[in-house]
């Protein structure tokens, strides 16, 4: 079996971009307006919700022949509701601070809409490794759209990135520069506008799929 056919490539890298869970089927929204107002919490949830994704689907793939079809639903919570709480409990240990950052929304993963999407839409009809690089590419996509919007929150709001200073303190007001900080941009409503722009520009570069919305 190849491992990286052309076929694979596709199931691996449309989802970064072209097809990307977030700005192109519009899924996991909420997270992706809620834990982006700092890098590091953005970056921590796209990483374990790629985890997430990725072993899911390997498992119910596995499963996929010997689940009633009545039943799948549940399976497929209980797989995400085991692998999440290993994940919470995983960053609780290791990484306590952006655990607290996070927090519910670590548990919330059980619902993203991405991931039973992955589940039902693909691992259910496709082999593992099939499964494994959807997985991994559905939740890079995700993971990418929350980088961008939590990149350009905390430099603009807060002057900082993963919380090093970026922007010089000799540049703001109160040290006699000329620079203030965004407070908008640590506001809800700047994460939509961001993520507004996110999309505007991907589907600018993408032909295809403005006309798939006309």
């Amino acid at each position: 079996m190849d491992l990286f056919s052309k076929k694979n490539k596709e199931t691996f890298f449309t989802p970064l971009w072209v097809n990307n869970p977030v700005a192109t089927q519009v899924l996991g929204i909420c997270s992706a307006l809620a834990v982006t107002s700092k890098l590091e919490p953005a970056l921590v949830m796209g990483i374990s919700v790629t985890i997430i994704v990725a072993l899911a689907n390997v498992v119910i793939s596995l499963l996929r022949n010997t689940i009633p079809n009545r039943i799948r639903i549940i399976v497929q919570l209980v797989v995400v509701a085991t692998l999440v709480t290993i994940v919470s409990q995983v960053l609780k240990a290791f990484a306590y601070d952006v655990s607290v950052q996070l927090s519910v929304y670590v548990g919330l993963i059980i619902t993203n809409c991405i991931l039973m999407g992955r589940l039902e839409a693909f691992a259910m009809q496709n082999k593992p490794w099939e499964s494994f690089l959807d997985g991994v590419g559905s939740g890079l996509g995700y993971a990418l759209i929350l980088v961008i919007v939590g990149f350009f929150r905390e430099l603009l709001g807060s002057g900082t990135l993963l919380n090093f200073r970026v922007i010089p303190e000799c540049l703001y007001v109160k040290e006699g520069g000329f620079y203030m900080n965004n407070g908008l941009m640590v506001l809800p409503p700047m994460a939509l506008i961001i993520l507004a722009c996110v999309i505007w520009f991907q589907r600018a570069k993408n032909p295809d799929l403005q006309e798939k919305n006309n």
